[in-house]
């Protein structure tokens, strides 16, 4: 009775304030003959916001006179983000005490000859809603800051004391080291092994050159590292033609004019003495097998611990990021895909890539199969990881050497067509995140002087063809492979056994018989 009054009344409500004559006008009684696909008669013609060119979409490029590069890419917002890439990295440290971008990114953003500390820094950022962030790869040191626009002129000017100008105290240089040596601990201790199996396969795949030189410092080396190696470091590898001043959400031309005034001209701390050769030296891929023997039991105990696990990396030469088979490598590592074993989702998470078809979903005792692509100016590497019981390692590894010798085989027109369309949203996606543009923007500009927009990757990952990826497969099969493995190793196969199922037809490892069991 209650449910009847209460509809009657909202029906007297909507009539008395039209809502009933709206509805029948809204249900299409008016023009019960017109398709959703036409125009509405008497309807005015809307008039949609067009653009005249690519142009507010290019990456804008100028080159000072002292050879930095100031690279501006478009973006509505009320914040930047803005920063300074460094073509120094851990794989020019041949020459120098390994460990010196390790440190250098732990001291970014401290004391300068124009702020007394880090907390000053902090509060100059503060007053314009910014935060900052210092990373140093293999190849690439970067500076950035995110902040309001119209406080670009103090972000510029901030950067360019930190990367210029550190006063490299006494104080933050052994500040710095506590940090270092709780870093190295902590990557010997954490469950997820990754980080430390990406440092040991490349150690391998680049046997002590470039990028196979260590990332991180070395525990003997933090006590050697003190302002004078650090300066030594700077004198050759921070100069202005190995930079570039990249933002995103700026005008082009009020960058550059930030750039000549506080970048141009400017006497770094270390001197400006001139600048030796820097090491020029081409990643030379090796190949080879480096091991960890190591008790795995004890990482993660609680409640719910990990089981104990060995961790196996193999990987394989794939090319840089500046050749042409880039894309389809790219288009192969998503094909290949994978995760670990209790990964949800659907098939936007992967659970259709061939890692989790082929491996995870008939191997319920596998524990992890991941394909990972790193690429460099002049080399790459295509590995996959793969984790399981140590005593089941070698029908593991046997699993891993199948996959890529797959690789090269037939390619199904769907699962190529879902790689590819899985690395174009994915590609898009990511460029959503202005600090992504901005990574994206620095580093192309940095490595090739321009830059390729995203439009133009999706077309050349949609021109991708199965026999592009057999070509690259192929040839990738013909190098050495390179081996990282951590845990217990008792069941590993030997190098010489992994090298010969790769180069074999199916995969497989050759047969071992024993005398005595």
């Amino acid at each position: 009775m209650a449910a009847n009054v209460v509809r009657r009344s909202a029906w007297g409500a909507g009539r008395r304030f039209g809502l009933v004559a709206y509805r029948k006008y809204s249900s299409g009684g008016g023009y019960p003959t017109i398709p959703l696909t036409a125009p509405l008669p008497g309807v005015p013609k809307p008039v949609f916001a067009t653009v005249d060119s690519q142009e507010v979409f290019e990456t804008r490029v100028t080159t000072l006179e002292n050879g930095l590069q100031v690279a501006s890419q478009n973006k509505f917002g009320q914040f930047c983000t803005v920063g300074i890439l460094i073509n120094s990295g851990s794989r020019y440290e041949a020459k120098y005490t390994s460990g010196i971008s390790h440190f250098l990114e732990k001291l970014a953003f401290s004391s300068t000859a124009q702020f007394g500390s880090k907390d000053e820094i902090l509060l100059t950022l503060e007053k314009h809603g910014g935060i900052c962030d210092c990373q140093a790869s293999r190849d690439t040191t970067m500076y950035a800051v995110s902040a309001d626009t119209k406080g670009l002129d103090t972000v510029v000017s901030l950067l360019a004391d930190v990367v210029l100008q550190p006063r490299l105290s006494d104080e933050e240089l052994e500040m710095t080291r506590m940090a270092v040596r709780f870093e190295l601990e902590d990557l010997n201790m954490r469950p997820d092994p990754e980080p430390l199996l990406t440092e040991m396969i490349h150690a391998a795949a680049y046997r002590e050159n470039t990028v196979g030189l260590n990332r991180f410092c070395p525990a003997e080396n933090v006590e050697a590292i003190d302002r004078s190696v650090l300066h030594a470091y700077l004198r050759h590898y921070y100069t202005p033609d190995r930079m570039v001043l990249a933002g995103v959400g700026v005008e082009h031309e009020q960058l550059v004019d930030c750039a000549r005034k506080h970048l141009l001209g400017v006497a770094p701390v270390w001197g400006n003495g001139q600048a030796g050769e820097v090491d020029g030296s081409v990643a030379q891929y090796t190949g080879g097998i480096l091991k960890l023997e190591k008790d795995m039991s004890d990482v993660s105990l609680g409640p719910t611990p990990i089981p104990e696990l060995t961790h196996i990396m193999i990987g394989l030469e794939s090319c840089s990021f500046l050749e042409e088979d880039f894309i389809p490598f790219a288009v192969l590592n998503m094909m290949m895909g994978g995760g670990g074993s209790f990964s949800a989702g659907g098939p936007g998470k992967g659970m259709f890539t061939r890692l989790y078809l082929n491996v995870l979903n008939r191997h319920h005792w596998m524990y992890n199969a991941t394909s990972y692509h790193h690429s460099y100016e002049d080399t790459g590497l295509l590995c996959i990881h793969a984790s399981a019981d140590p005593r089941q390692v070698r029908e593991m590894v046997e699993i891993i050497t199948r996959e890529f010798i797959l690789m090269a085989g037939a390619v199904g027109e769907v699962e190529l067509e879902r790689a590819k369309t899985q690395l174009q949203s994915m590609l898009m996606m990511n460029l959503e995140s202005r600090p992504v543009i901005f990574e994206d923007v620095g580093r192309q500009v940095l490595a090739t002087a321009g830059r390729k927009l995203p439009h133009e990757l999706c077309r050349l990952i949609g021109n991708v063809g199965a026999g592009d990826i057999k070509r690259v497969a192929t040839k990738m099969l013909r190098n050495k492979p390179a081996v990282a493995a951590l845990g217990d190793l008792a069941e590993l196969p030997t190098y010489e056994h992994i090298q010969a199922a790769l180069a074999s037809k199916d995969g497989r490892l050759p047969r071992m018989y024993r005398l005595f069991r």
